[in-house]
């Protein structure tokens, strides 16, 4: 199953790559699929100030990203080795993995360089004119019905009764609390008159800019959002790359774009 994996991979990032290309340097970034347009716009940003650098993304689940970085750091002697890997940067859904990579020395200790936070966010149609504008306003009003996620099944949920519960209004709400088990039927609710307002993650709101409007945004003092990291990985083939991008997705350049997909900067 492993080497099944790593020929797929390479296959992936080589097979369809014309000899123009090859006349530049390929930067690849391995890529949890839910980050696919941050990253994709964080690596066209680079290249618009390298341009001799094409980014690469290989896009894979946790589980499976980390199997692959496993395969590759335990492969026969000489297939890899520091400096000559096939992957420079790794990227996440979420910090856990980069820990565990950490530890198995998958990526290099002190490179994780956080870029991102996923706040929580209040949404409401733009119908709704006098729409709650905090989270406290929802036990202040009793005839607010809101849309959340199953608690039970989801990270949205979780992170939402965590978000009350400290605000100390989870009891007063939770008796109009309509629960989905995604984020999609969050907002279906909120448009479809079944709830008239929604909670949802800050990049999922930012979507449906067009149909609802952001009315609150969570402290991150008042629940710990979701931390977005990227790390170099062991053998990556130019560290001196990977450390200019890995300065850039921290810049505020960077960090504005970030901001307008719904994402709030690092510690603060």
């Amino acid at each position: 199953m492993m080497p099944c994996r790593l020929a797929s991979f390479v296959l992936i990032l080589f097979g369809t790559v014309s000899p123009a290309t090859f006349a530049m340097e390929q930067f690849v970034i391995a890529v949890s699929p839910s980050l696919r347009q941050p990253i994709e716009m964080l690596s066209r940003q680079f290249e618009a100030t390298h341009p001799n650098v094409r980014v690469k993304l290989y896009f894979d689940s946790g589980l499976d990203l980390r199997r692959t970085i496993a395969g590759m750091e335990n492969s026969p002697r000489g297939q890899y080795f520091i400096s000559k890997g096939p992957i420079h940067l790794v990227a996440p859904g979420g910090d856990e993995l980069i820990t565990r990579l950490e530890q198995k020395y998958y990526v290099l200790p002190g490179t994780r360089r956080p870029y991102a936070e996923v706040p929580l966010v209040m949404i409401a149609p733009e119908s709704l004119v006098d729409a709650p504008t905090s989270f406290d306003a929802l036990a202040e009003d009793r005839k607010w019905r809101i849309a959340v996620g199953d608690p039970q099944l989801t990270m949205l949920g979780q992170k939402t009764k965590e978000l009350l519960t400290t605000l100390g209004v989870w009891k007063e709400v939770e008796g109009r609390l309509d629960k989905s088990a995604d984020p999609r039927a969050v907002l279906d609710h909120v448009l479809n008159g079944q709830a008239d307002v929604g909670i949802l993650f800050g990049p999922d709101a930012v979507q449906e800019s067009h149909r609802v409007r952001i009315v609150a945004l969570s402290d991150r003092r008042m629940v710990q959002p979701v931390v977005h990291s990227m790390a170099m990985e062991r053998y990556c083939p130019n560290r001196e790359l990977c450390s200019e991008f890995l300065n850039f997705i921290q810049t505020p350049e960077a960090q504005a774009a970030l901001k307008r997909m719904g994402f709030t900067s690092p510690g603060q």
